[in-house]
């Protein structure tokens, strides 16, 4: 038998080196399912962590407020930013104003209407996806338009009063009338009668560990609500001296 034959016999009776040959050929296969878990798993919980940072911002602000000389808590513009920071903080490593928009709305019912009276924002991103979905406090005339009227620009001066001189013109600025209240179409969420409902929408892009080539681009959506636990004021925000800047929804800051 020639010298080559052998070789070739010797070859293909060789064993060696079978197994880091298939964990070579597995290894790819077996890499990108890792990940793929890694990249769900983490999803998942980013997921959970913006739904409970919208219940703790709904939950926050129905209960925030400082009882005045009738024994109704009156509700600052201090108070509402404190319970944005709160937001900032829980969201502070999945850098939520950086890549989300947080929109606290004050649902309100009054003589049989239901109406956003005021909405105070957080968050960088803007446009649709990102701003809200389910209303706005617009200007038309002296009267509350409906949040659906686009041609009416955003009021930042909705349920505030805007004079100094000591007289209040916030019933000039009452918002915006929402027909069957706030919400998806088959889970609109209503104020009781004569009292209010903390609203809140978070959007929020979400940044994968591995980048986008494994899931591609995320986008998540949380809603939270809850009645304002006390006897709350809902003439207006007040902002007694010393003043709090407002959180308005014109603005775009983390």
């Amino acid at each position: 038998m020639s010298a080559p034959s052998i070789r070739l016999r010797r070859l293909g009776a060789d064993r060696r080196g079978v197994a880091m040959l298939e964990f070579a050929l597995s290894l790819p296969i077996v890499l990108a399912v890792g990940l793929y878990g890694i990249e769900v798993s983490n999803l998942a919980l980013t997921n959970l962590k913006v739904s409970q940072i919208a219940l703790a911002l709904a939950d926050n602000a129905s209960r925030v407020g400082v009882a005045n000389q009738l024994a109704q808590q009156q509700l600052r513009e201090y108070d509402i930013n404190d319970v944005l920071q709160a937001t900032r903080l829980q969201g502070a490593d999945i850098k939520l104003t950086t890549n989300g928009r947080v929109i606290l709305s004050s649902l309100e019912e009054s003589g049989g209407v239901q109406r956003i009276h005021w909405q105070r924002c957080i968050g960088l991103q803007k446009g649709a996806g990102y701003d809200s979905s389910y209303g706005r406090t617009t200007i038309k005339g002296s009267t509350p338009s409906t949040a659906e009227d686009t041609a009416a620009s955003y009021d930042p001066t909705a349920g505030i009063n805007t004079r100094t001189d000591g007289t209040d013109d916030s019933a000039s600025h009452p918002g915006s009338v929402i027909t069957g209240g706030m919400g998806d179409p088959d889970q609109k969420v209503l104020a009781p009668k004569n009292s209010g409902v903390m609203f809140v929408e978070i959007n929020y892009r979400y940044v994968p560990v591995t980048g986008t080539w494994l899931l591609g681009s995320q986008q998540l959506r949380s809603v939270a609500s809850f009645i304002v636990r006390d006897r709350r004021t809902f003439a207006l925000v007040s902002n007694p001296s010393p003043t709090a800047k407002r959180s308005t929804c014109d603005l775009y800051t983390s």
